[in-house]
């Protein structure tokens, strides 16, 4: 039983496992060097003070991430219906990368996939992504699907929760969770708003596919919560405009981590009878430099602390929702998590936590 984790071994049938996990990142490559480009090209006209706001990405912690488009692209205007074509096409080209790295990793094979929870807030898609992947991949066609849309960056931890909660439901079954975003596809060249800024210093593009289920090995999930906070509607989100995806994101959101999260966290973990000192490994969403010094000042991790988070950060950027499988990734390439803790931030305002133990 977990030393740390009293009562929560049980029935150890009824936990649903992450079976196998892996990530898909596309082929065109953005330095930060170019991205500061990028942000001269569209801002420093219209800031006379850009200098200033230039060390949002000397200060980001990322050297590069993957785009689904050529750099130049990103320079010029584009309708709805372009950048829905290129989202359909390379957001199902990702999710079939990652979802046959998720297999071969797990030894399974498609027709024992009994469901899809697919996630995404960056395109919209009606068939949905699952219906997609479905033909792409000849799935059964018995599958059962739940596509989800709005969570941004919380869609891997929500969503690997929702998915979790479905594998229960029904012992013995499989769960493929597909999260992927494609944030390059909604830089808007005129969009003069600061969050824009921030958004062309941070983002980039990735999927992650993890199989769910209650049999086999792998780390379980033992527990998930989220917490909405009241009157934010306006902090994390989309404005949806005439030639895309507008972002919305608020500069208190570093003040929010500081201020508001440790109330809801530690609410989450005292109905499991927890509390921070008690975990080992947090896997915590990057949503940026500020917000993991944020999250460092108020938890002080035990080492590796946010170490993983950072590394991805460095290397993929914030994908959005795919981000913190990438963080789960790297941290299991370690060794086993025990004692771990997932949490994203996203729209609402809300937060999304999921407790995971390696029982073996």
């Amino acid at each position: 039983m977990s030393a740390k984790f009293p009562g929560l071994r049980g029935n150890l049938l009824n936990h649903p496992k992450i079976r196998a996990l892996a990530t898909a990142v596309p082929q065109h490559v953005m330095t930060q060097s170019d991205a500061l480009h990028l942000g001269q090209s569209m801002f420093a006209e219209h800031f006379q003070n850009f200098g200033r706001f230039a060390e949002a990405y000397s200060n980001a912690g990322i050297e590069k991430r993957h785009i689904c488009v050529p750099l130049e692209w990103l320079f010029e205007d584009h309708r709805w219906k372009e950048r829905s074509d290129l989202y359909l096409e390379a957001a199902v080209n990702l999710a079939e990368e990652a979802t046959r790295n998720c297999l071969a990793k797990s030894g399974l094979t498609l027709d024992q996939i009994d469901g899809i929870v697919t996630v995404s807030s960056t395109g919209f898609a009606t068939p949905s992504l699952d219906a997609h992947l479905c033909e792409r991949l000849d799935l059964r066609r018995d599958i059962k699907r739940l596509p989800v849309f709005g969570l941004g960056c919380a869609g891997g931890v929500t969503g690997l929760a929702r998915a979790a909660e479905l594998a229960k439901s029904t012992p013995g079954s499989n769960w493929l969770l597909v999260v992927v975003e494609l944030c390059s596809l909604t830089f808007r060249a005129h969009d003069k708003k600061k969050a824009n800024i921030i958004a062309t210093a941070l983002f980039g593009d990735g999927a992650a596919a993890a199989i769910v289920g209650t049999d086999g090995p792998g780390p379980a999930i033992v527990a998930s919560g989220e917490h909405i906070w009241p009157a934010s509607l306006r902090v994390m989100g989309w404005d949806i405009e005439d030639d895309g995806f507008g972002v919305l994101f608020s500069r208190d959101i570093p003040t929010i981590v500081r201020n508001e999260l440790m109330d809801p966290l530690n609410s989450f973990l005292a109905q499991h009878n927890k509390t921070i000192t008690d975990l080992d490994n947090f896997l915590f969403h990057p949503g940026g430099a500020k917000v993991l010094d944020a999250l460092d000042e108020k938890i002080h991790p035990p080492a590796p602390g946010f170490t993983h988070a950072r590394n991805v950060m460095k290397n993929f950027g914030n994908m959005s929702a795919p981000t913190a499988l990438f963080v789960f990734d790297e941290a299991i390439s370690h060794g086993p998590l025990s004692n771990a803790l997932m949490g994203a931030l996203g729209p609402g305002f809300s937060a999304s936590f999921v407790l995971l133990e390696d029982f073996s």
